[in-house]
């Protein structure tokens, strides 16, 4: 089992990265799935370290890649629910950090649940009485943060947001209604480097989760 990759980040991609490990002249690329927040913190040519988590099929090794431990440790467990995959325990991370997960699953917020691509109503039920206490209580340390205050900010990344949600199957111009939304709650008018999974989040919840 592969718990965890440290290494150089040598490509990027909307759904997957590739993570030299090894150093120069005998490095091995690993190529992780992730989400579009966890990707969009990776720089190609810098140092990484990602929590992973393999899923070994009879035709596949497939590495997914988190933030943390605690994303892979909520990756895990929503598994334990029947008819919910990799893909789809991916999915709801991507739209939901771990703390807002735990809250949808101990309220039982079936709404939260269905914003996520392949869940609809009973499924949503299903794991929220399935997971039960599982994955235990919120943190208090939820990273999920769309843009803060106003004021213009140089280093403007509203394009990195919007080009992420068209690679997870949203059209352009929906994509930049959604955030420009976001931007709108927030009382802002740019997403700063460190925003920018909080604006990729928030701008799924109000398309309704990534396509596909």
């Amino acid at each position: 089992m592969i718990a965890s990759l440290s290494g150089t980040v040598a490509d990027v991609r909307l759904d997957r990265a590739v993570i030299d490990v090894g150093g120069a002249g005998g490095a091995v690329g690993y190529l992780v799935h992730a989400t579009p927040a966890t990707l969009s913190a990776l720089r190609v040519g810098e140092p990484a370290r990602l929590a992973t988590s393999m899923v070994v099929r009879e035709d596949s090794f497939t590495l997914f890649g988190f933030a943390d431990d605690d994303e892979r440790t909520v990756f895990e467990a929503v598994q334990t629910v029947s008819g919910v995959g990799p893909r789809l325990a991916l999915a709801m991370l991507a739209v939901h950090t771990p703390d807002a997960l735990r809250r949808a699953v101990a309220g039982e917020d079936i709404a939260a649940l269905m914003r996520v691509p392949g869940i609809g109503r009973k499924g949503a039920q299903r794991i929220a009485l399935e997971l039960g206490d599982r994955l235990g209580a919120p943190t208090g340390t939820d990273p999920d943060t769309a843009p803060g205050a106003p004021g213009s900010v140089v280093d403007d990344q509203r394009d990195q947001v919007v080009q992420a949600l068209v690679g997870l199957g949203w059209n352009p111009k929906a994509a930049e209604d959604a955030l420009a939304t976001v931007l709108t709650q927030a009382g802002a008018d740019a997403v700063a480097p460190d925003e920018i999974a909080g604006a990729l989040r928030a701008s799924l919840r109000v398309l309704g989760g990534p396509r596909g």
